[in-house]
């Protein structure tokens, strides 16, 4: 993508490997991550991509291997203390509460930094409803805002097309005010001009002063991928073959014969 500089490492992922049974889902898989950067995930269906992003965030302990955030060793440490450290994520199958309004659901991303107490919530007074204003504010003015969803902010979410689905599960991971967004095939599903827009929001989540949220995403749409990550790294059964950046990926001969193949490469570079 661009020549941009980028801050110290954010996260470090050290030689994790992950077994399910005799199955090695990830084998000796290692990059750094650094603050400020898109970095994207790529790699066949079965690759490992969504397990490597499950014990990035806690859902999987990898038997083996280390990742550091922020310098913190967070390898054993629960998702719960990960999301407080300011790591945040969407899924690859929409996870939202179906049965509630747009708002609820983003709001509940933020539960993480309310800390008024038991006396205070119920009577509703004093840090409690600053607390409230504050995330008012902030999901109203700012995330709602940023994702275009004034008009179906108190709508069902059930009700809703899938491509507002994914506007809302993004605002609901915005909503944790994260430092690091784990992205699990964003633009899975969507048509032309909603891929074009989840594009747009991502690079705007990441390139805003406001935002300046580093990014991790695992996709599969190569041409966006080339187009807005600063690096990539390339995973096939469980294995990394390279990280470099997008020219570099669309030049490397072992990617080219594991993944993109010269019909998807001649795609990247049109």
């Amino acid at each position: 993508m661009s020549s941009r500089s980028f801050g110290p490492v954010l996260l470090k992922v050290d030689d994790i490997n992950m077994y399910f049974g005799k199955v090695a889902a990830l084998s000796g898989v290692g990059f750094d991550v650094r603050e400020g950067e898109i970095h994207s995930i790529i790699g066949p269906n079965g690759a490992g991509k969504t397990v490597l992003l499950n014990c990035i965030n806690g859902l999987y302990h990898p038997q083996r291997g280390g990742i550091s955030f922020k310098e913190q060793d967070i390898t054993r440490i629960n998702t719960h203390h990960r999301a407080k450290l300011g790591i945040s994520r969407t899924f690859q199958k929409i996870e939202l509460f179906r049965g509630i309004t747009v708002l609820d659901n983003i709001r509940l991303g933020r539960h993480i930094h309310l800390k008024s107490g038991i006396l205070s919530g119920s009577i509703y007074f004093g840090k409690t409803a600053r607390e409230e204003i504050k995330t008012r504010e902030y999901i109203e003015e700012e995330i709602i805002d940023l994702l275009e969803i004034e008009s179906i902010r108190d709508k069902t979410v059930g009700m809703l097309p899938y491509g507002l689905q994914k506007r809302v599960e993004l605002g609901r991971a915005l909503a944790l005010d994260p430092q690091l967004l784990l992205l699990d095939e964003p633009l899975a599903g969507l048509n032309l001009e909603e891929v074009e827009d989840m594009a747009r929001f991502i690079l705007d989540i990441n390139q805003e002063k406001r935002w300046n949220v580093t990014c991790i995403l695992v996709e599969h749409d190569m041409g966006v991928v080339m187009d807005i990550s600063d690096r990539i790294s390339v995973l096939s059964f469980g294995n990394k073959i390279t990280t470099g950046t997008p020219n570099e990926i669309q030049n490397h001969p072992q990617v080219i014969e594991a993944y993109l193949g010269e019909e998807d490469l001649y795609a990247t570079r049109r």
